[in-house]
């Protein structure tokens, strides 16, 4: 299927050879598409959008690391505790500006919106469609979700962007100025968003998610997280003309519910178990992205360690070196990406999730130099490699307990049974009702409390930036990134001076392909900065 979409990509280039591909979002060769080559059989109908499920996976890394967590103050920068240099400083940093924008061309996004457009527009409502009508429906259902996955990415990080919902040569627009595309207000986003999701659960009415569900394939489920996660932000988050309504909380609330009631779902006993390659169908598992062996691995490998700058040079928390591959990685792995070492020390020696998580390490006089990750380090293969094949989940069952304690705090209610939910299997058997369970308290003290348990849960997760983005010091206060007492390390993620980085800037070469297009406001373009929305 990816050789189609490349195919496909490759004729784009052609047809346009005299257009700069950058001038547009979204092309496509009409002579192909009109000539009956393709459309006409629901296998061709699946297999692209087995393709679009592809694309999830090709993008997964930006998605959901350096645009959901890097920013969020947990990471390292500059020089790993094992002497390599760190990735994606800029980012993590936080420095960002004009010139240094992070990600370029909408992170490549629009061309896997350019997929999901073209399945809605070739499908819906076609004979395929009127002929298979159950399973075309299931198929629109997954194409809507995952659009409305990659709109809602966008939307979190730049605003008001283009919205591109139709492949527009197919329409008859074929020349640049036809193609070029500005920014809509971030209220026609999320509207776009919430109609894109609404369209996907409507497909899915009652055919979807009978008996078990495979966690690697878009389902109802997925939208009805990715539902409640949508609307939980649009209750929150002020950003230009998109205010946050009251009615969007509850509606948030019966999508979660709706979740946490299907008995299909709910915690592992273990935390370590929920990401065992021998066990990726889980029933804690709603939707993974899926990696396998000899298809596509992970960006796991650059979180742990070489063992020439491992072995014989540090010290176990027991002050023995380590003279052995410990973690089994054979050779695979370097460290371009570490968790700060205040982040590791703020869990509790009880909480399992900390030794499931970290390797930790130190030196000769036993101070903590450093850790690795231990999540998602896969398995070894039939050659005998280390091979980063585990399944990365985008949700998970404990999002349905934190989404909803923080449901809980913004009604004014108690949001500590679901932290404690949390918390208990984080502790198993050493958990002690007495001295460690939450107690309800103020609002943001329990938004806090909420941001401190998903930290420790979800670690390479990618919702760290997000949440001190969305949780905030009071109900109309400001966002936990800007709040000294949400970080490890004494400073907040965000000064109070920079609240346009909430969102990311437009890199010079998009801005200067489409006429149409405005700078992020609060950047500055040349010596002028954009007004707000």
């Amino acid at each position: 299927m990816k050789k189609i979409i490349y195919t496909l990509s490759a004729l784009i280039m052609v047809i346009f050879a005299n257009t700069s591909c950058k001038d547009t979002l979204d092309l496509a060769p009409i002579d192909y598409y009109g000539s009956g080559n393709f459309w006409k059989t629901l296998p061709q109908t699946e297999a692209y959008v087995n393709g679009i499920h592809l694309d999830l996976r090709s993008t997964n890394f930006t998605r959901k690391f350096l645009m959901g967590e890097a920013r969020g103050g947990l990471q390292k920068i500059g020089t790993s505790s094992q002497g390599l240099s760190t990735y994606n400083d800029i980012i993590k940093s936080n420095s960002l500006d004009g010139n240094n924008p992070g990600l370029s061309s909408w992170s490549g996004l629009y061309g896997n919106i350019f997929d999901c457009n073209l399945v809605i527009q070739m499908v819906e409502g076609s004979d395929i469609h009127k002929k298979n009508k159950e399973k075309v429906d299931i198929l629109l259902g997954q194409t809507y979700g995952i659009r409305a996955l990659y709109y809602f990415t966008l939307y979190r990080a730049y605003g008001g962007v283009p919205l591109a919902r139709r492949v527009k040569v197919l329409d008859g627009q074929v020349s640049p100025t036809d193609l070029y595309t500005g920014r809509a207000t971030p209220k026609m986003v999320m509207d776009s968003i919430k109609s894109d999701i609404q369209k996907s659960l409507d497909y899915f009415g009652t055919y979807q998610d009978e008996g078990t569900i495979d966690n690697v394939t878009w389902s109802k489920v997925a939208s009805q997280m990715l539902a409640a996660e949508i609307y939980l932000w649009s209750a929150k988050v002020s950003l230009g003309d998109q205010k946050p309504a009251a009615e969007d909380l509850s509606k948030a609330e019966n999508y979660l519910l709706a979740v946490k009631n299907d008995t299909r779902f709910g915690l592992l006993t273990n935390f370590a178990d929920v990401f065992s390659t021998n066990n990726e169908k889980n029933k804690e598992i709603i939707f993974a992205i899926n990696y396998a062996d000899g298809e596509a691995t992970s960006n796991a490998g650059d979180f742990v360690y070489a063992p020439q700058n491992m072995i014989g040079i540090f010290y176990d928390r027991n002050g023995k070196k380590i003279d052995t591959d410990i973690l089994d990685l054979r050779g695979t792995g370097w460290q371009r990406y570490e968790y700060t070492n205040d982040f590791w020390l703020s869990f509790d020696e009880k909480d399992k999730r900390r030794d499931a998580t970290f390797m930790d390490y130190y030196n000769d006089k036993g101070t903590l130099e450093g850790t690795v990750l231990k999540k998602f380090l896969g398995s070894i293969n039939a050659t005998g490699n280390r091979v980063f094949d585990t399944n990365e989940p985008l949700y998970r069952y404990a999002d349905v307990l934190l989404m909803l304690a923080e449901v809980e705090n913004m009604k004014s209610g108690d949001p500590a049974k679901y932290i404690n939910e949390i918390r208990k299997r984080a502790y198993g058997n050493d958990f002690d009702p007495v001295t460690d369970s939450y107690h309800n308290s103020d609002f943001k003290t329990n938004e806090l409390e909420i941001l401190k348990e998903r930290d420790r849960e979800f670690v390479y997760e990618g919702k760290r930036w997000y949440d001190v983005c969305r949780l905030k010091d009071a109900k109309d206060g400001k966002p936990l990134a800007f709040d000294n007492v949400s970080t490890y390390r004494g400073m907040p993620v965000l000064k109070s001076n920079e609240t346009h980085k909430l969102l990311w800037p437009i890199d010079k070469s998009t801005l200067n392909a489409d006429p149409l297009l405005k700078q992020t406001p609060g950047y500055k373009v040349g010596d002028q900065e954009e007004e707000t929305w």
